[in-house]
C-alpha cells in the first residue's frame, strides 16, 4: 500500500513538472503533444513497474524539458522557424507559404515580433477596405509625434521616435504627418494606385511580381496602417544608429525611406531570425521567409 501511494505521489510530481516547464516555456502546440506523449508514455510504465524504473523512465523527459528554450529563442531551430514562433500569437493563422498573405507576411511581417503589450498589431495581414481599417485603428492608443502638425503613430512607437528626435534631428520624409505616418486606407490606395494598378495586383497575388512592394504596399497591407512606419529624409549614419537603439529599423528592401518599429534592441533581431541585407550601402532587416 505505501509504495502505491509513493507511485501515486511521485507521478503527481512528475506531471506538475513538466507543465510547470511548458507553461514557463510557452512551448507550441506541437511541442506540447510530442511531451504529452511522452509523459503518458512515462506513466504507463510507472503503472507497470517499480519505482526506479519509473524513475529512470522519465529522468530524460523532464531533463529535455528542463534544459529547452522557448521556440522564438531557440537557436537550434532555423531562422524562419524561430520567427515563425515568435509570431504566432500575434497573427490568427499563419498564412500557407506561396499564398498572397504569405507575400505580404514576409515582406511587411517584421512589426509582428514586438513584444510591448502597448503595442497592437492586425489579426491578419491585410485589411479588406476601409471599414476594417477605421475599426483596426479606432483600437489603438496613438501619440504625437513632436514638433510636427499631424504625425501620429501608436504611442509607443511616437514616444521611441520622439526619445529618437531628441537624439538627433531627423525630419519627415515629406513633412505630412497624414502621408509619412500613419495613413487612411484611402490613402494607401492612393499611393498604390500612383505606382501601380490592378494588374500589377494580380500579379502580386501569384507571386509573379514582388519588385513593387519595395516601392509601395498593396491595399490594405502597408504598415502606415498599423501606426508602426514612418517615411524619415535621413543624411547621416547617427540618425540610423539613434533609430536602432530606439527600435526603429528598415525591414523594406529596397524603399529608403520607410522604417518600422520592432521595439526589439538589434542584437536580438538575429535571436529572432531576421537577416541582415546591405542593398546600396542600406542595413535592411528582413524576415527570413
Amino acid at each position: 500500500m505505501k509504495k502505491i501511494v509513493k507511485k501515486s505521489v511521485f507521478i503527481a510530481i512528475i506531471v506538475f513538472m513538466v507543465f510547470a516547464i511548458v507553461g514557463s516555456n510557452e512551448m507550441t502546440h506541437g511541442q506540447l503533444t510530442t511531451e504529452g506523449t511522452q509523459l503518458d508514455d512515462c506513466l504507463m510504465t510507472g503503472s507497470l513497474s517499480n519505482n526506479q524504473e519509473l524513475t529512470e523512465s522519465c529522468k530524460d523527459i523532464t531533463q529535455d524539458a528542463t534544459l529547452s528554450s522557448p521556440p522564438a529563442h531557440n537557436l537550434s531551430l532555423s531562422d524562419k522557424e524561430r520567427f515563425l514562433a515568435s509570431i504566432t500569437d500575434k497573427l490568427l493563422t499563419i498564412p500557407q507559404p506561396g499564398s498572397f498573405e504569405y507575400i505580404l507576411l514576409r515582406e511587411y511581417g517584421a512589426a509582428f515580433v514586438d513584444k510591448n503589450p502597448e503595442i497592437k498589431l492586425p489579426q491578419k495581414v491585410i485589411f479588406a477596405n476601409a471599414r476594417e481599417t477605421k475599426e483596426f485603428q479606432a483600437t489603438l492608443t496613438m501619440g504625437k509625434v513632436n514638433n510636427t502638425s499631424d504625425c501620429y503613430l501608436q504611442e509607443a512607437a511616437a514616444e521611441a521616435l520622439n526619445r529618437t528626435r531628441s537624439q538627433v534631428q531627423i525630419p519627415l520624409k515629406s513633412g505630412y504627418g497624414t502621408s509619412d505616418c500613419t495613413r487612411t486606407f484611402d490613402t494607401n490606395l492612393r499611393f498604390w494606385h500612383k505606382y501601380a494598378n490592378d494588374s500589377t495586383l494580380e500579379k502580386v497575388r501569384l507571386g509573379k511580381e514582388t519588385a513593387i512592394l519595395g516601392i509601395v504596399a498593396p491595399p490594405g497591407a502597408s504598415q502606415h496602417l498599423w501606426g508602426l512606419a514612418v517615411d524619415l529624409r535621413l543624411s547621416n549614419d547617427l540618425q540610423k544608429q539613434a533609430l536602432n537603439q530606439n527600435g526603429w529599423f528598415q525591414t523594406v528592401e529596397n524603399d529608403l525611406p520607410h522604417w518600422t518599429y520592432i521595439g526589439q534592441p538589434q542584437e536580438k533581431l538575429v535571436e529572432l531570425g531576421f537577416k541582415n541585407k546591405i542593398v546600396r550601402g542600406i542595413s535592411y532587416w528582413l524576415t527570413p521567409l
